[in-house]
């Protein structure tokens, strides 16, 4: 089918709205629709239409929806803190565990990074030489010291250095093709087995991308479920079971992980804090259920 749809002035998509059953004013409604789009606000309404049909149900208004684009605002805010914290986690573990067991340039050797097929291994190698000279360009200070004082020798950095510059998907193939003791290290450092701690960490490295390009995590499933611990080795996982397809369960995983990572930060605290702010949000669309603070995984 041949898409024929043609732009319309943000009036236009304003009287749109307001005809298909919106309650807002007029002019409040152009003026956010200029500054989010109409494509994006439309994402928050898709679940308040009525069935078989584009129009909303029954008293959906601008207000109720405004909350729900704040509350997503303010909740990517939260998660893109905690994934930066368990990111520099894992990088600094990366580089600790690999350069004391093989050396602080052995990253170039792809015997040392066995679960890389050759291809991944060489995508990889480029990802990070990209990296890098995107920050020699930029004149990244301790780059530019490394390769002045240290470039008649070297043309890579030490890796050490190099997890500094490194974005999460580089952080995450680094982190699946070492060997699988270093995982064990990793992972049993934060409490969990390494298949577990891989498939977090890709959902995370995914969470993180949309978290930056401020996509919706309100009412937004993963393509690709989370990975639980066995019920045999961590009941609380389980009992009850939290969705593990839904925001939420990333928001547990963060908790879980800084709770290990930094047994006194506050993060939890603004967690309940931001739920505290918006009582009124629903929250089925984002996998938790109603009493989700007496969970075990949160009162740990």
């Amino acid at each position: 089918m041949k898409y024929e749809k043609k732009p319309l002035s943000f009036e236009k998509q304003a009287d749109l709205l307001l005809d298909r059953g919106l309650l807002a004013d007029r002019d409040q409604l152009i003026r956010r629709l200029r500054a989010t789009s109409y494509f994006r606000l439309s994402g928050y309404l898709y679940p308040y239409r009525q069935s078989g049909s584009d129009n909303y149900l029954p008293g959906t208004s601008l207000e109720q929806i405004w909350k729900l684009y704040s509350f997503d605002q303010r909740l990517r805010t939260l998660l893109l803190d905690a994934i930066e914290a368990i990111e520099v986690y894992v990088r600094t573990q990366l580089a600790y565990h690999f350069a004391h067991e093989y050396g602080p340039f052995a990253y170039n050797d792809p015997s040392h990074l066995p679960n890389l097929s050759r291809d991944k291994f060489v995508l990889w190698q480029s990802k990070l030489e990209q990296q890098v000279q995107r920050s020699h360009q930029s004149k990244e200070e301790y780059v530019v010291h490394f390769f002045a004082k240290y470039g008649d020798e070297h043309t890579r950095l030490p890796v050490w250095t190099l997890v500094e510059l490194i974005d999460f998907g580089s952080t995450f193939t680094f982190f699946r093709g070492v060997n699988d003791d270093i995982k064990k290290r990793i992972a049993g450092d934060l409490g969990f087995p390494d298949l577990v701690v891989k498939s977090w960490l890709l959902t995370l490295n995914t969470i993180r991308n949309r978290c930056a390009h401020h996509s919706r995590l309100w009412n937004w499933e993963l393509g690709n479920p989370v990975l639980l611990p066995t019920q045999r080795k961590f009941p609380e996982w389980h009992e009850p079971r939290l969705r593990n397809d839904r925001s939420g369960i990333i928001l547990t995983i963060c908790h879980q992980l800084m709770h290990r990572i930094f047994p006194s930060n506050h993060w939890q605290k603004r967690v309940f804090h931001l739920f505290d702010e918006f009582p009124d949000q629903p929250l089925e669309p984002i996998g938790l259920p109603a009493n989700w603070r007496d969970h075990p995984l949160w009162k740990s």
